[in-house]
């Protein structure tokens, strides 16, 4: 790179696995000197994988950390997923050198300011690098995980007075990193990208090689723009929460209500100043303003003249731009769905959708029959990102219709198996010469939640190949993108008087030195169905096999049928667990994995929990 030498470090063999990183890292700094009108100010750049280390990486000034597993990329073993993981975090690090370095937050109170705005530029940078990865689609995961996080009456203001060290770690959460992002992503399209940019360069040069805090980035970004920034944005950084707009529609009069919501069903006090935008049967019809009251009315007869029948529907929040949910009253709701079904809506909108429609059942604000309507306009749909959610949102109905109506869940699990099976029969399980990047992310995908489903042909075929597999680890028919749904499979089948599937495994994770493989079976053996087979895995946790930094790949694979026996494991372990793991966010990926939304009141007198300032 021009004016500064740009390194990898790994351990000695690993050199190879380095050179991806290094091209990403290369990019990545060409990109923000341009993007911020500033140049990275060292003569070196180095970065370093290390095989034990606590956080996913760490921007040190010139001398980046990673864990191996998030900058190495080996073309034989790693899957697709890894190569996009490595990219994303390269650019998050290296993002960091101008958000976080040369600029640094006053306080932690800030801290939103190096983490959100990182997590915002390296989808930016991705998405130049590898545009065929469609990231900036993909960055909705970002923002579907600061919605569901901060739906919680216990959540946090991105902007969080911090008093006392203790309180530093609960903060670095999907609030100050992935809501951080979203509500950047927010007013950048507010403003415009070219006037947000100029207004960036601006910031980053008034405060290089000194403290910034919130406020401070505010009064730039009106300078430059002459918007009411500070007003508009204390409201998303200062209070908890989100809104869900209600929209009615009453003759040529669209009718808009906003509320705060909370995924238990009640409704908060937060009143928002909402960038609003809406599209009326096209994109080229649409409109933009700010919802600064409670209620508001859009008039639609201009707006929708040449709408009308099924051709006829609305959608707000364009492209999930901004910051909240949406829900529609059945006639608009009726639309979308056969706007989704004829293929009318972008990818972003289409995952808002079903993204917005899960929360809202959820929270008992529609049935869970309505949510599978509409999961059913997705049945024909092929991408990857919109997929993605989609899959996400049946394996969560599943296991929240495995606790509340065992008697429906298998009808309702046939239902989901149905609903993927199209695009799992497109992908199939062998690669194909010349297939996109997405593509083969969408194969694993699909393959993983048809053995998780309990699809018996998906995991009968995995079984196969993994056979295959343990006589010929080069073999085709089991790349590294496929083998979690194999060794998912194989676990299925696993029970206690019949347990070689899980020693096999665990032999071959005793064997590799590769991270991304461990991680791959660490997520797989906590699957299985035999309570006590999850309580092994679970074991593991706590022995020398397994570095403290992997336990949570262990507690992201428990099974349905293990959760109460990894509950009751917990309480056993309590006293070991809080030592080994005392400020990580492993309690709360725990709680997570075993308990669905209509399970807390049951698996809640575990008292102790309550105190624990990161759940």
């Amino acid at each position: 790179y021009i004016g500064t030498k740009v390194r990898v470090y790994t351990q000695v063999g690993k050199t190879s696995q380095g050179k991806f990183a290094l091209d990403v890292g290369v990019k990545s700094l060409d990109l923000f000197k341009d993007y911020f009108a500033t140049p990275y100010p060292l003569p070196k750049l180095d970065m370093i994988a290390i095989p034990d280390f606590a956080a996913g990486a760490m921007e040190n000034y010139g001398l980046v950390t990673y864990r191996e597993s998030a900058l190495l990329y080996d073309e034989q073993l790693s899957s697709a997923s890894n190569k996009q993981q490595v990219a994303i975090t390269v650019a998050h690090e290296l993002a960091h050198q101008w958000f976080g370095n040369l600029v640094t937050m006053e306080w932690w109170t800030h801290l939103w300011l190096n983490e959100g705005f990182a997590s915002w530029v390296s989808y930016l940078a991705v998405e130049s690098i590898f545009p065929e990865w469609n990231n900036w689609t993909q960055f909705l995961d970002e923002t579907t995980s600061g919605l569901r996080l901060d739906a919680l009456a216990e959540s946090h203001p991105i902007e969080v007075d911090v008093n006392h060290a203790s309180e530093i770690d609960a903060i670095f959460d999907s609030i100050s990193y992935d809501k951080g992002a979203s509500v950047i992503r927010m007013l950048q399209s507010y403003l415009g990208a070219e006037r947000f940019q100029k207004a960036l360069a601006s910031y980053i040069k008034k405060y290089a090689y000194s403290n910034a805090k919130t406020e401070d980035l505010w009064a730039v970004l009106e300078e430059e723009t002459g918007e009411p920034v500070k007003d508009l944005m204390t409201t998303w950084t200062k209070q908890q929460g989100y809104p869900v707009i209600y929209a009615k529609l009453n003759g040529q009069d669209l009718e808009l209500e906003q509320a705060q919501f909370l995924s238990d069903g009640s409704s908060g006090p937060g009143m928002w100043i909402v960038p609003m935008t809406a599209c009326c049967g096209s994109y080229d019809l649409n409109k933009k303003f700010l919802l600064k009251g409670k209620t508001d009315t859009m008039h639609i007869k201009d707006f929708a003249a040449s709408q009308s029948g099924q051709n006829f529907w609305i959608k707000l929040n364009i492209d999930q731009n901004g910051f909240y949910r949406v829900k529609y009253d059945d006639e608009l709701a009726a639309g979308l769905e056969n706007a989704i079904k004829a293929k009318k809506l972008s990818l972003m909108d289409m995952i808002g959708i079903v993204e917005d429609s899960y929360a809202l059942s959820v929270a008992c604000k529609q049935t869970l029959t309505s949510l599978l309507r509409l999961l059913n306009a997705y049945r024909h749909e092929s991408d990857y990102t919109v997929l993605s959610h989609v899959t996400s949102v049946c394996l969560s109905v599943n296991k929240i219709s495995t606790d509340a109506n065992p008697d429906l869940s298998s009808d309702i699990k046939q239902l989901l198996i149905k609903l993927l099976l199209l695009a799992a029969k497109r992908v199939g399980w062998d690669p194909k010469d010349g297939e996109s990047h997405l593509d083969v992310m969408l194969r694993s995908l699909l393959l993983i939640a048809l053995v998780k489903l309990g699809h018996d042909e998906t995991i009968k075929e995995g079984i196969r190949r993994f056979h295959i597999f343990l006589e010929d680890r080069k073999t085709p028919l089991l790349p590294p993108d496929n083998r979690k749904a194999a060794y998912l499979a194989v676990m299925r089948t696993v029970s206690t008087s019949n347990r070689t599937g899980y020693d096999v495994l665990l032999k071959i994770y005793k064997e590799t030195s590769e991270a991304q493989e461990k991680s791959r079976i660490l997520g797989s053996l906590s699957s299985c169905p035999d309570k006590d087979i999850v309580v092994q895995a679970l074991n593991l946790m706590l022995t020398d096999e397994v570095r403290n930094q992997d336990a949570f790949y262990v507690l992201g694979g428990i099974s349905l049928e293990g959760r109460e026996a990894a509950w009751a494991w917990l309480k056993d372990n309590w006293d070991h667990v809080v030592k080994t793991w005392p400020s990580s966010s492993l309690i709360s990926d725990f709680v997570n994995s075993t308990v669905s939304p209509v399970r807390y009141t049951h698996l809640f007198p575990f008292e102790i929990l309550r105190a624990l300032p990161f759940i």
